[in-house]
């Protein structure tokens, strides 16, 4: 294992690529009710509102999906600062026969607001890919593979709904479950489904709700042989991760306190985390993504692609991306049915019957967004560029 503070990411291998020819770029945002309300301790959510990006560049379409919600309540990003991240700051800098390494280094300029140019980035990257006529995996160096599966249920009113939940998703095949805590639905429900399920790969996911003084609550989450506990305390701190870690047996996994590679070395580093949770959207696009997973490979961390409950655009972007070296624990990557009664694009994202996913084939992301869904969802459209 190399120190973490002697790793040195590698050269982005798309910086000299030129972004030229965009003629136009439009911002669409959709609402898509779930199929059920999504709760974490954070909220619930009953649909999805995402900042769609459409560039046009000589005859070829390329999407990217925000991930940023309506509200500040998982991030301080919402579609509204992105909205004006991208009208006022981003898209002016997007100038004819730019690179993508100089566009990078001009956004930098703009501190923080990483969703708004991880969206930039996966729209141009689309775009890249299919003037290629190649799948985003292959324009970022990766070969294909079959995808493991993982699901995220959210806060449920009683151990017994979340059991006939579980079961749902093990009868389906998923290779991962992820269940949300928060104070006074953890122990009880934890030990409920590990009852019914002693063999399940199961980890939980607090979203925060923790303070380092629960840590011996949190050290009875370690009867339950679990996966990992994901993001028990503050989403800023590192710090305080790393005095919890070293009270429990259970590794931790760190979300939203990973804005960057920068991050990511901190946390290993300092032993705040075992696990790392590598969310494109919320690090900045799919090269740092890359960066930090590539990070964890060598260090031999785990690693998996989070996921936003996001629409087909944005859900064939994340397994495109766990092609990349050190994606080694199946991510929140669900069918299409699991959220929406219907998307916006096709094909959906289905389980084979051991519960792996393809990854979409054709050009791009591989999924082609159907117009009428498109417009029977969309919310707001405005031409940006």
């Amino acid at each position: 294992m190399v120190p973490a503070s002697e790793w040195t990411a590698p050269e982005g291998k798309l910086d000299a690529e030129v972004v030229g020819g965009v003629e136009r770029i439009e911002e669409i945002v959709v609402s898509l009710p779930f199929v059920t309300p999504f709760a974490t301790s954070a909220a619930t959510w009953t649909c999805k509102e995402a900042l769609l990006l459409k560039v046009e560049a000589e005859g070829v379409v390329a999407w990217g999906e925000c991930v940023a919600d309506p509200d500040p309540y998982y991030a301080p990003e919402t579609v509204t600062t992105v909205h004006h991240m991208l009208r006022d700051f981003l898209l002016p800098l997007l100038k004819p026969q730019v690179t993508l390494g100089e566009l990078a280094r001009r956004f930098a300029r703009v501190r923080g607001h990483r969703m708004a140019k991880a969206v930039v980035e996966n729209a141009l990257l689309d775009l890249m890919a299919k003037r290629r006529g190649v799948p985003l995996h292959e324009l970022l160096g990766f070969p294909r593979k079959r995808i493991p599966s993982g699901i995220s249920l959210g806060l449920m009113d009683s151990p017994e709904a979340l059991v006939a939940a579980v079961a749902q998703a093990v009868a389906r095949g998923y290779h991962r479950v992820k269940m949300k805590i928060s104070p006074g639905k953890d122990l009880a429900y934890v030990r409920a489904v590990r009852e019914a399920f002693p063999n399940l790969r199961l980890m939980v996911d607090a979203n925060g709700a923790y303070r380092l003084e629960d840590a011996p609550l949190l050290a009875e989450l370690d009867a339950f042989d679990l996966m990992m506990i994901e993001q028990p305390l503050s989403y800023s701190d590192i710090y305080q991760h790393s005095l919890l870690q070293r009270r429990l047996a259970t590794p931790l996994c760190l979300d939203e306190s990973i804005l960057s590679l920068e991050d990511a070395q901190a946390a290993v580093a300092l032993g705040a985390c075992r696990v790392l949770n590598i969310k494109q959207g919320r690090v900045g696009g799919l090269q740092e993504a890359v960066r930090i997973a590539r990070f964890a490979a060598q260090q031999g961390v785990p690693a998996w692609s989070g996921g936003m409950d996001e629409t087909g655009i944005g859900r064939a972007v994340n397994i495109h991306l766990q092609t990349a070296e050190g994606f080694t624990v199946p991510g929140d990557t669900s069918e299409t049915s699991r959220y929406f009664h219907e998307d916006i694009v096709e094909p959906p994202v289905v389980l084979a019957a051991d519960g792996f996913i393809e990854v979409p084939e054709g050009p791009g992301i591989g999924v082609t967004v159907l117009a009428d869904r498109l417009a029977a969802a969309t919310i707001h459209r405005e031409r940006l560029a």
